[in-house]
């Protein structure tokens, strides 16, 4: 005997699950009118292109949410791209050494815009345990992090939370405001033009 389907279309009640609607807007009888921000942020939202930049212990809870149990791919991330000119997603997983900050860097500088970082475990986020003078302590020192998933390693129920907390800043983002001037003046902080 098999093992339980966990992810069905109803639950125990035997109530539908809820299917998520489509943006406020006006309906009428055959069209439906909205605001294109909020069409172009469900359309983003719902497919992200992470690029994984993994290179300790953070790399394996990755591959373990993007295996056939967790699967990623259910929420619009089916392709994983290894091309930074391809991707919107930097996720940035494990230690990071000093040498290795201005690859990072220029990884993320390769991304084409809108583009959203995330920083998974401690050793992204802070250094981790390592606190020494050859860790990077933190890659927001090297560039702009949108959402931190904590842990060491974090559990791939953290990674899929953080992945669906960077879906909720896509979706509500503004067309504009990677031009107004506080998003300038976040990437001018950090010497990127």
């Amino acid at each position: 005997m098999g093992r339980p389907v966990q992810y069905n279309l109803k639950n125990e009640g035997g109530k539908a699950i809820q299917v998520v609607g489509a943006p406020e807007g006006h309906t009428g009888d055959g069209f439906f009118t909205t605001q294109l921000s909020n069409v172009v942020g469900l359309a983003r939202k719902n497919s992200i292109w992470p690029l994984p930049f993994a290179t300790s212990c953070c790399g394996i809870e990755f591959m373990a949410t993007m295996g056939s149990h967790y699967d990623l791919a259910r929420f619009g991330a089916e392709r994983v791209g290894f091309s930074p000119r391809q991707c919107d997603l930097l996720m940035v997983m494990g230690t990071i050494a000093k040498k290795m900050g201005p690859v990072l860097r220029q990884v993320y500088l390769q991304m084409a815009e809108p583009r959203w970082v995330l920083s998974m475990g401690a050793c992204a986020s802070s250094g981790g345990i390592f606190d020494t003078y050859s860790v990077l302590q933190g890659i927001d020192q090297i560039i702009p992090v949108d959402v931190y998933i904590p842990g060491c390693p974090p559990r791939p129920e953290a990674v899929l939370d953080g992945f669906m907390k960077i879906q909720e800043l896509v979706g509500k983002e503004s067309i504009r405001r990677r031009n107004g001037p506080q998003y300038k003046q976040l990437m001018e902080s950090y010497g990127i033009q």
